[in-house]
């Protein structure tokens, strides 16, 4: 917030341990439906009327062979995608952030894997640019500098 203006809102997921599967269904009805959420309240002025904040998605997910080993499963009434087929969680979970950029459903949506060992050695990784931790900041920085230069512009 800056001057009663949302600026940015970001949301931020994680997920560790083994059960994988259950919680990532959980994850992208959240995501999707937080989004929804989000702009069906920004259009009906809920925020004011303001230009588009900055609305970005992290989510940062045990880098473990559970979440990297591929998935493989049943569906007997139509067949899995195929960018889904023998995709791992992690490439489903990157998989969903590009998505979720492409519907316009958030600015930037941004996937980290890291091994519970972070904590001493604050190892992480990215799986594509698309949605590599850089790409999130620069594209987070890029609208408050933006946004500055507006609100500046607008106090004079």
């Amino acid at each position: 917030m800056y001057q009663g203006e949302l600026i940015a809102a970001i949301e931020l997921k994680s997920q560790v341990g083994p059960s994988f599967g259950n919680n990532f269904n959980n994850r992208v009805e959240e995501a999707i439906g937080t989004a929804h959420d989000f702009w069906t309240a920004y259009r009906e002025g809920a925020f004011g009327r303001q230009p588009r904040p900055f609305v970005g998605w992290l989510m940062l997910v045990e880098d473990h062979p559970k979440s990297r080993k591929p998935v493989t499963g049943l569906s007997p009434h139509f067949p899995i995608l195929k960018e889904f087929q023998d995709a791992s969680y992690l490439q489903r979970y990157d998989l969903l952030c590009q998505r979720l950029v492409q519907e316009q459903l958030y600015t930037t949506a941004a996937l980290i894997a890291s091994p519970r060992t972070a904590i001493e050695t604050a190892e992480f990784s990215g799986l594509s640019a698309m949605t590599d931790l850089k790409t999130f900041v620069t594209s987070l920085a890029g609208h408050i500098a933006a946004e500055a230069a507006r609100l500046e512009d607008a106090s004079r």
